[in-house]
């Protein structure tokens, strides 16, 4: 069969087909009325249920994400769903009840994928010993989700265990993003300027000296801007952010902070269509997916190195507020020549990669290592 992206694959008739299910765990804020609502909306959860229909539209593999209250879950979810392959997205299984599982379930593979940095790791107290423990269990393999999480915890992992084992135990699986250009863009004549700086408050997120870059860049073109965040995802002791965010902005005559709740995925794209750019200038990301909502929507946008799959004209330093004001005026200008396309080109060579990546490891067609060549 073929997918969209053109990639043939034969399925040998002698290879059971892969049933995958991907679960996530409902957030602590989810557990109240407001569960059904939170918990479709989860950066996590968009994360799982784009790679899982991608696996459905372009490979043709059965796939299914759902949310577990806590590990308690997992068992009756794996016996409903009857999958050969479980994704756990990030760290919030205790590695010890895998011992259970694997008891309960003797021919499932499990995956816990990884979803960040070492420097967000680092505020984490669980995520070193956990990593070192997953593989002592039976089965059980670690996904992380970028090149450089990748080579960071294979050599944690070869602290403990030899090379031959880890390579057996580790993959890299990237996400995926549906890619398609949108002609969204389209120059506007408003009176101000609407600057979208989404995603949670924490501090490694950096978005402080992002709205101050944003206010130096409004006055530089003299205009009024709004600056839009979600302020009900605090996170990390992202509290001191919000409140100097508030205190910065509260003081100025001419800029605004506009906070907004967390969203339905479409909803908060709809939001991304009204924006004129979009900042993501964090210190720490494996991918980031308002960045690809951003692309995808044809909407100008600036970033840190971190978002790795975009073209470095867009790359500005989260240290420095002048670089920051500088790309700003970039893109600004840029988009009069619509540059969008070039970071579109970014994320299609992203989820090509992704396509064969997860291809290659749900069905391989001969046994092999997993490496990541990046």
């Amino acid at each position: 069969m073929t997918n969209n992206h053109g990639h043939g694959h034969h399925h040998p008739e002698h290879v059971v087909k892969p049933r995958v299910l991907f679960i996530c765990k409902q957030s602590e804020a989810e557990s109240g009325t407001f569960y059904g609502y939170f918990r479709k909306y989860s950066g996590l959860f968009i994360s799982a249920r784009l790679v899982s229909r991608m696996l459905e539209t372009h490979l043709g593999i059965h796939s299914e994400t759902v949310v577990a209250r806590d590990n308690n879950d997992i068992d009756s979810l794996v016996t409903k769903h009857k999958p050969t392959h479980v994704f756990i997205e990030a760290y919030w299984v205790v590695p010890e009840k895998f011992e259970i599982l694997a008891k309960l379930h003797p021919k499932v593979t499990w995956i816990v994928r990884v979803h960040s940095e070492i420097p967000f790791f680092a505020l984490e107290g669980m995520s070193m010993d956990w990593t070192l423990r997953y593989l002592d269990y039976k089965n059980v393999m670690l996904a992380p989700n970028s090149p450089r999480i990748f080579n960071d915890i294979r050599e944690v992992l070869l602290q403990k265990y030899d090379a031959e084992f880890v390579d057996r135990r580790i993959v890299y699986l990237p996400n995926f993003y549906e890619p398609k250009c949108d002609d969204g863009y389209v120059v506007g004549h408003k009176k101000h300027i609407d600057i979208g700086c989404f995603g949670s408050i924490r501090p490694l997120k950096n978005q402080l000296i992002q709205a101050i870059a944003a206010m130096t860049f409004a006055d530089q073109i003299g205009l009024p801007m709004r600056f839009h965040v979600n302020s009900n995802r605090v996170e990390s002791h992202g509290s001191p952010v919000l409140k100097n965010l508030r205190q910065l902005f509260g003081e100025s005559g001419r800029h605004e902070l506009v906070e907004h709740a967390w969203m339905p995925h479409h909803v908060f794209k709809d939001l991304i269509k009204t924006m004129e750019i979009g900042m993501q200038v964090s210190f720490t990301e494996t991918f980031n997916i308002i960045m690809a909502d951003f692309v995808t929507l044809g909407v100008p946008v600036v970033t840190s190195a971190e978002v790795w799959w975009l073209p470095g004209h867009v790359h500005a330093d989260p240290t420095d507020s002048v670089d920051i004001v500088k790309k700003l005026s970039r893109v600004w200008t840029g988009r009069l020549f619509n540059l969008q396309h070039l970071n579109n080109r970014g994320l299609i060579k992203y989820s090509d990669d992704s396509v064969n990546r997860w291809d290659n490891f749900l069905v391989p067609v001969q046994p092999h290592h997993h490496h990541c060549k990046d």
